[in-house]
């Protein structure tokens, strides 16, 4: 493995895992509500979730979806229904989480890798246009897992710490109404995403 084949590949990594979207919506919000530490099993199940997708493409489940468009089509649909469900469970959030429950749960982090069909295209594409030929498919394969994974775990962890400062910054209840409202909208806003 060369640079040359190393660093389009963590570039693509860095775009996909750290741009806005519905993972860092939430990892923001997560932060925000219960702070860094509290929020590192949502931080491992979302970046775990991720792992798990391209592994399955690796193996050869990718291939499904350019098969078969109608199991697509239901992914789409159980994943806006999802994301949807944890909007609406971020905006009626009421405040800083206390005691042991999280806001979202690592499974459920994870579980939104999953029904997410622009992270099945991201699997895809990491996978058809990061692995090499031949002998040089599973170690390729491989590297392209490891780099994902460290990629989600940084980029992942810099939304969480996002959301931990803006929760030093909020100090009135109506403040974290305001919040949860914004990050929730911002959540749904990305059902927009899967069907454009």
């Amino acid at each position: 493995m060369d640079l040359n084949w190393l660093l389009p590949l963590a570039g693509f990594a860095l775009i996909t895992c750290g741009t806005p979207g519905p993972n860092n919506m939430l990892l923001t919000s997560a932060g925000a509500a219960q702070g860094f530490r509290r929020s590192l099993p949502l931080l491992v199940g979302v970046v775990g979730g991720i792992n798990l997708m391209i592994l399955a493409t690796a193996l050869g489940l990718g291939v499904m979806f350019e098969q078969v468009p109608l199991l697509h089509d239901g992914l789409k649909l159980a994943g806006s229904a999802y994301l949807l469900w944890l909007a609406w469970k971020v905006a009626n959030a009421s405040g800083p989480a206390e005691g042991n429950r999280p806001l979202i749960p690592a499974h459920q982090g994870a579980m939104l890798q999953l029904l997410n069909p622009k992270a099945w295209m991201m699997a895809l594409s990491a996978i058809s246009g990061f692995t090499l030929a031949g002998e040089g498919y599973w170690p390729s394969a491989i590297w392209v897992l490891g780099i994902f994974f460290v990629t989600g775990l940084y980029t992942g962890a810099f939304w969480v710490l996002f959301g931990a400062q803006v929760r030093r910054l909020i100090r009135t209840a109506r403040g974290w109404r305001r919040f949860n409202r914004t990050m929730g909208l911002a959540t749904a806003a990305c059902v927009l995403m899967i069907w454009i």
